[in-house]
C-alpha cells in the first residue's frame, strides 16, 4: 500500500480538476453579494491555489505547511487575505476560501480510497490538518492586513484633523479638535513647522477650543509645539482658553507664563495683527451705508 502522504498527493495531482470544480461550486453558494468580476477573480485564485497546493504536496511533507515548498501557497493566501481585507470582506468570508476546500477534497478522497478505510481515514486526517493550518495562516494574514489598513486610516485622519490655516499674510492658525496625544502632537508639530517654513509666517495660533480636556500631558504637548515654532522664528500663541481649562491649568501647576494665551481665536488673531503692525479700523462710511441699506430693505417690506 502506498504511503498515506503520497496517496493524498496523488489524489491532488490526478483529480485536481474535479476537486477544483467541486470547490468552486461550494464557494459559489456564498457568491450572492459579490460582483461578477469578484467571482471571476475568486475562481482564478482558486485554480492558482490548487496548482500551488499540488506542487507543494508532491515536493514535501504535506503537514509541514511552513516549509519552503509551501511558500507559493502562503504568498497566494496572503495576497487573497490582503485583497479581501481592502474589499471589506469579513474574517469568516475570507477564511471560507480555504475551509470550503475540505468538503470537495473529502468527497474525492472517498471516491479514490474505497477499499482501505484506514488509509482513507489517515488521508482525511492529513487533509484536515494542512487545510486547518492554511486556514489559520489565512486568518492571521487577514488580521495583519486589517491592522495595516486601520493604521493607515488613523494616520490619514490625524493628518486631516490638523489643518494649518493661513489667516493673514504672515499669520497661521492651527485649530485642534479632539484628544491631543503623543502621536497626534508629533503630526501637529510637523504640520505647523512645515507651514511656517512654506509661508514664512511670523505668527502662529494654536486654537484648543475643540480640545475637550487639557491635562498635564496635553499642556506639555502644547508647550513643546510652541517651543518648536519659536525655534523656527515664529511667535506662537494659544487661543481657546476657557474658564474651566484655565482653572485646570492652574490646578495642575503648568507654567504658561511665557506663552501668549487668549480666550478666543479672534482675540489671538487681533494680537497677531497688532504685532505685525496692522491696525483694525472700523469703516464709518461702510457702516453708515450698511444701516441705510437695512432701512431701505425694511421700508420696502
Amino acid at each position: 500500500m502506498a504511503k498515506t502522504g503520497n496517496k493524498l498527493a496523488e489524489v491532488l495531482t490526478s483529480r485536481e480538476s474535479d476537486i477544483t470544480s467541486q470547490w468552486l461550486e461550494l464557494q459559489a453558494k456564498s457568491w450572492k453579494n459579490i460582483s461578477a468580476s469578484e467571482q471571476l477573480e475568486t475562481a482564478r485564485k482558486s485554480r492558482q491555489f490548487m496548482e500551488s497546493l499540488k506542487l507543494a504536496a508532491r515536493d514535501g511533507k504535506i503537514e509541514n505547511v511552513s516549509g519552503p515548498q509551501w511558500e507559493p501557497v502562503r504568498e497566494l493566501l496572503a495576497e487573497v487575505s490582503a485583497s479581501r481585507a481592502k474589499a471589506g470582506y469579513t474574517p469568516i468570508e475570507t477564511a471560507s476560501f480555504v475551509f470550503s476546500l475540505k468538503e470537495a477534497l473529502f468527497n474525492i478522497l472517498r471516491e479514490e480510497i474505497v477499499d482501505d478505510p484506514a488509509a482513507l481515514a489517515e488521508s482525511i486526517w492529513q487533509a484536515t490538518t494542512f487545510i486547518d493550518k492554511l486556514g489559520l495562516f489565512t486568518m492571521d494574514s487577514f488580521q495583519k492586513s486589517r491592522e495595516d489598513i486601520i493604521s493607515r486610516q488613523q494616520q490619514e485622519l490625524l493628518e486631516l484633523s490638523t489643518p494649518v490655516v493661513r489667516l493673514w499674510e504672515n499669520v497661521l492658525a492651527l485649530p485642534l479638535i479632539g484628544t491631543l496625544d503623543s502621536a497626534r502632537t508629533q503630526i501637529v508639530m510637523q504640520n505647523l513647522l512645515d507651514a511656517i517654513v512654506a509661508t514664512r509666517s511670523d505668527y502662529a495660533i494654536i486654537d484648543i477650543t475643540g480640545v475637550p480636556v487639557v491635562d498635564t500631558l496635553v499642556a506639555q504637548h502644547l508647550l513643546k509645539t510652541v517651543a518648536a515654532a519659536r525655534l523656527m522664528g515664529a511667535d506662537c500663541m494659544i487661543s481657546g482658553i476657557r474658564p474651566q481649562i484655565a482653572q485646570t491649568i492652574i490646578h495642575l501647576g503648568v507654567d504658561l507664563s511665557g506663552v501668549t494665551t487668549k480666550a478666543t481665536l479672534s482675540d489671538a488673531f487681533a494680537v497677531a495683527l497688532r504685532r505685525s503692525g496692522y491696525t483694525i479700523v472700523k469703516d464709518a462710511k461702510g457702516a453708515k451705508n450698511g444701516r441705510e441699506e437695512k432701512q431701505t430693505s425694511a421700508g420696502a417690506n
